[in-house]
């Protein structure tokens, strides 16, 4: 059983809708957020800290607005944890949106 009333209603917001900002909606309210905000910061992350920290990085993801960097150089993570203000700010400076509020280097 169909009621027209509901159709009418779900056809007017689909046709207002353009698939790309339903997309967003959808991601923006779904657990997948976290994680295509991480390949984001992945993909961003030479650019963002350069070529030389990029290539010592081994690991970087995000959980709830913190992003954990693993590196197994010691210099780096020394440079890295004096860097954690600028890292927060680059990062959702280049995300254009204030993903980061933590940084844990590991």
């Amino acid at each position: 059983m169909s009621c027209p009333l509901l159709s009418a209603y779900f056809y007017g917001m689909a046709s207002e809708l353009k698939l790309g900002d339903a997309l967003k909606q959808f991601v923006s309210k779904s657990t997948l957020k976290n994680g295509l905000r991480a390949v984001q910061i992945e993909e961003i992350w030479e650019q963002v800290m350069g070529k030389t920290i990029a290539k010592y990085t081994d690991k970087i993801q995000i959980i709830n607005h913190t992003l954990f960097i693993q590196t197994a150089v010691g210099p780096l993570k020394q440079e890295l944890l004096y860097q954690k203000p600028q890292i927060i700010a680059r990062i959702n400076e280049a995300l254009k949106e204030n993903v980061i509020k933590e940084v844990v280097i590991q």
